[in-house]
């Protein structure tokens, strides 16, 4: 085998490993567990993060859902909501299956810890807060193509 040969292979056998850490299945466009916003996962840094691409409406996450209030009086529209999401668990293969990172609520001002998996079109977001009907698990569907 020359010298190209194996330079072209290691470079396939590189760019295969890239792209299976890449969280293929996190990265795209997702509705939020509110149905307010649309939130566009890519990486940022070293890192992960959701940047709100689309507002969609302004209800509350409280009991009642009347009109959001929200402390954070910032237009939402390119607003990261989502930051540091790192992989902090991974399949057999290498794969990250859940990643850790933040939440922001501009609806009180607060981030909290989280946790995020990708499952086909829908993502869990797992978080813990003081807020009634904000704990656990939220499912954001993906977004239809525009």
């Amino acid at each position: 085998m020359n010298t190209i040969a194996r330079l072209a292979g290691a470079l396939s056998a590189l760019l295969l490993s890239a792209a299976a850490s890449a969280a293929p299945g996190l990265e795209g466009r997702w509705i939020t567990a509110s149905g307010n916003l649309e939130v566009d996962i890519a990486p940022c840094g070293p890192a992960w993060c959701g940047t709100v691409s689309r507002v969609l409406g302004n209800r509350s996450m409280t009991p009642g859902g009347g009109a959001m209030k929200p402390v954070d009086t910032r237009p939402p529209l390119g607003m990261t909501v989502l930051h540091d999401l790192v992989p902090d668990e991974k399949a057999p293969d290498g794969t990250p299956t859940r990643w850790a990172g933040q939440l922001y609520n501009r609806e009180n001002g607060k981030t909290y810890p989280c946790h995020v998996t990708a499952t086909g079109d829908s993502l869990q977001v797992r978080v813990s807060t003081d807020l009634p009907g904000f704990d656990g698990t939220q499912v954001w569907p993906r977004a239809a193509a525009r």
